[in-house]
């Protein structure tokens, strides 16, 4: 210990400390260090990272209003209005149905309602949120709504969804006020709680009831709908899981099958074409090794005309389809006529890169999309039909379309 430390009291030692830590507080909390402990939980009141509620005035120690911090407090509560209506009220459902987990039922009121009043477009708007949005807090553009139709759907389903969630919530602070010996109350909460599909605190409400009073015939039956509702939902369930899977796994025996071929992956697009009950499939959906089926699409671009073959076997020819589909009742000109029809025209593919292969009309259609060259898309198969003699014709078209010459 230095010599000059050891005539120094402790006591002096420490008021020293504290006065050399007082000095170096800010004057902001120097000041906080005279408040009573109402008026220091007001103070603190004022910060967002300490508030209690956004919806309380920023009113500072000296009982006036901070206009700088209220400004930001309503920037704050812009940003849970950022978004379009849809998705703002998706949000508040969200908040209302945890806050309803919670059995909070007051706060999943206020969410709920919330949400009811963002899809009804009357969500007030003021100076002071507009003032946030200058500071580039709240959000400043207006999110566009591509399907207003569809938009318009999924905003008055989740309306629906927030006003029954509402309902609910008044019922349990409704309940909660009546005396919970009052078995009527119980069997009304039950009742209403299984009309919204709200099964556990139906059957909560049945078990509470039949607590006072065990013999309750009123309070049984309606526990005995809410399990047969129950079981009825979970086959439902159980059925949809099964579909799904079954899908699952046909989809992936289907892939299995064309890459055991050799035949490129089934490519989808978002605008799949309308095939009716066609498909791409496999003759027994389980077994990659049975018989594979296409739906293909005869395309005759010289004339802007098509037919189309709903279950093309993968063992079958182009020859077999066009011997019975040629001639055809539009060709007034005879181009697509001769001696033997399916010998007068020429047939091609469009190859996964954009170009073109000449598809034999004497090999079967596994054959050919087994080179891996020609790719399946949205599940159909494309084939373009020329007449020979203009065969060169619409190759060089094909070329200028997509910028190959």
């Amino acid at each position: 210990m230095a010599e000059n430390e050891q005539d120094v009291p402790p006591s002096q030692k420490s008021d020293d400390f504290v006065e050399a830590m007082t000095a170096a507080m800010p004057p902001r909390l120097q000041a906080a260090r005279d408040m009573t402990a109402d008026e220091l939980v007001a103070e603190m009141n004022r910060i967002p990272l300490f508030m209690t509620s956004l919806d309380e005035p920023n009113i500072a120690a000296d009982g006036k209003a901070n206009a700088e911090e209220n400004v930001l407090i309503e920037a704050l509560k812009a940003l849970a209005y950022e978004g379009t209506p849809f998705e703002v009220a998706a949000n508040f459902k969200e908040q209302g149905n945890e806050a309803a987990r919670m059995k909070n039922w007051s706060d999943a009121r206020e969410f709920y309602s919330k949400g009811i009043l963002t899809l009804r477009r009357l969500v007030p708007t003021n100076e002071k949120v507009e003032a946030a949005a200058q500071m580039s807090v709240a959000p400043k553009n207006i999110p566009v709504v591509e399907d207003e139709e569809a938009e318009k759907a999924k905003e008055k389903a989740l309306e629906e969804t927030c006003l029954a969630n509402r309902a609910l919530c008044n019922l349990e602070m409704t309940a909660l006020k009546l005396n919970p010996r009052n078995v009527k109350a119980w069997y009304r909460a039950a009742s209403a709680c299984l009309v919204l599909d709200k099964l556990p605190e139906a059957a909560d409400a049945c078990t509470s009831g039949l607590g006072f009073d065990p013999d309750n015939a009123a309070l049984k039956t309606c526990l005995t709908k809410v399990q047969t509702r129950e079981k009825a939902l979970l086959a439902v369930q159980t059925a949809r899981q099964e579909r799904e899977e079954r899908a699952r796994n046909e989809a992936a025996t289907l892939r299995f099958a064309l890459h055991q071929r050799g035949i490129l992956p089934n490519r989808k697009t978002d605008s799949p074409p309308e095939m009716e009950d066609a498909e791409l499939k496999l003759a027994d959906k389980n077994d990659a090794k049975s018989a594979l089926n296409f739906p293909l699409l005869l395309l005759y671009p010289l004339h802007a005309q098509t037919d189309f073959i709903k279950a093309f076997g993968e063992t079958e020819t182009l020859g077999q389809h066009l011997g019975y589909i040629l001639p055809v009742p539009w060709d007034e000109k005879g181009e697509y006529k001769s001696e033997k029809s399916a010998e007068g025209v020429e047939c091609y593919m469009e190859t996964a890169q954009g170009g073109l292969i000449k598809a034999g009309k004497n090999l079967t259609i596994g054959k050919i999309l087994g080179t891996g060259k020609v790719e399946i898309v949205d599940g159909l198969v494309r084939v373009f039909v020329v007449p020979k003699p203009r065969a060169s014709e619409w190759i060089e078209q094909f070329k200028l379309r997509r910028g190959k010459q």
